[in-house]
C-alpha cells in the first residue's frame, strides 16, 4: 500500500512539474515576432474592418447566417473567435468591426469564387487568410488535382486581385500547418506538403506581408506536449492549439 502510495505522489509530481514546465518550454522556443512589422494601434481608425479568411481551420462551425460584425456565432470557436474577444477587448475605443468568413473545404480557387463577396465588399483594413492544407490534402486523398504549382499561381493571382480593389489593405498571411503522429497527417504527407508551406512564405515575401509560421508553432509546441494535445487530426485545432493560434496571431500582428 505504502508502495503504492509513493509511486502515486511520485507521478504526480512529474505530471505537475512536466505541465508547469510547458510555458516555460513555449516560451524558451519564442520566435522572433518582435523584429516582425506590425501594426501600430494608431494605424488602426474608427470603424475599421478586421476580416479572417480561410477554410476549416479559421471557419471553426461558425454561423454563417450571422452576418453582422462582431457576431460571436459567425466568428465561430476557434482561433479567429479568440483573436477578436482580444482585439475587441483592447481596442476598445475603435469601433472595430471584426469579421470571420473562413469555410470549411476551401482551396484557393474557392475562396477567389467568394472574394468579391466575402472579402472586397466588406473593405477590410486588416486580411488575415490561411489557405493551402485543403490545396494538398484533397490532392493527397484524390479529390483535387491540384499541385504545388497551382496553389502559388492561385494565391498569387487573389493577392494582386485584392491589393488591387484593396491598395491601402494590411496582409497578414498564416502558414498552412501539418502535425505528424495525428489521426490524419503521416509521413506520405511529406516532402510535397511543405511547399505550399513555402509558398505561404514566399507570398508573404512578394507581397510585404506579416507572415504567422503556424507549422513550425506547432511543430515546436509538440515537442513540449504531444501534437494530440493541440490537434486531434493534425490539422484541425484543439481548444489549446486555437488559443496558441490566437496568442501567435496578436504577437505578430500587434505584437500583443
Amino acid at each position: 500500500m505504502e508502495s503504492n502510495r509513493r509511486n502515486f505522489l511520485r507521478n504526480a509530481f512529474i505530471g505537475t512539474a512536466g505541465m508547469a514546465a510547458i510555458p516555460s518550454i513555449l516560451s524558451a522556443n519564442e520566435f522572433d515576432y518582435q523584429s516582425v512589422p506590425k501594426i501600430k494601434e494608431k494605424l488602426l481608425k474608427q470603424g475599421d474592418v478586421i476580416l479572417f479568411q480561410g477554410d476549416s481551420i479559421t471557419d471553426a462551425g461558425r454561423d454563417k447566417e450571422g452576418k453582422s460584425a462582431n457576431n460571436q456565432r459567425a466568428l465561430g470557436s476557434g482561433y479567429a473567435f479568440l483573436a477578436a474577444a482580444n482585439i475587441l477587448k483592447k481596442f476598445a475605443e475603435k469601433d472595430l468591426k471584426i469579421y470571420n468568413k473562413g469555410i470549411s473545404g476551401n482551396k484557393v480557387f474557392q475562396l477567389a469564387e467568394r472574394w468579391q463577396t466575402d472579402c472586397i465588399d466588406l473593405n477590410p483594413s486588416v486580411l488575415s487568410i490561411l489557405i493551402g492544407v485543403n490545396d494538398y490534402w484533397h490532392k493527397h486523398d484524390g479529390k483535387y488535382d491540384g499541385t504545388v504549382a497551382i496553389y502559388e499561381n492561385d494565391f498569387r493571382a487573389l493577392l494582386k486581385r485584392t491589393k488591387a480593389a484593396l491598395p491601402n489593405v494590411k496582409l497578414v498571411i498564416c502558414e498552412p500547418f501539418a502535425l505528424l503522429g495525428c489521426k490524419a497527417v503521416d509521413q506520405t504527407w511529406f516532402p510535397e506538403f511543405d511547399g505550399y508551406r513555402i509558398v505561404a512564405k514566399k507570398m508573404a515575401d512578394e507581397f510585404e506581408t506579416i507572415f504567422i509560421p503556424y507549422h513550425e508553432i506547432f511543430a515546436k509546441a509538440a515537442k513540449a506536449v504531444p501534437p494530440t494535445y493541440w490537434t486531434g487530426d493534425g490539422v484541425h485545432p484543439s481548444i489549446a492549439g486555437a488559443e496558441l493560434m490566437s496568442e501567435a496571431w496578436l504577437k505578430y500582428v500587434f505584437g500583443k
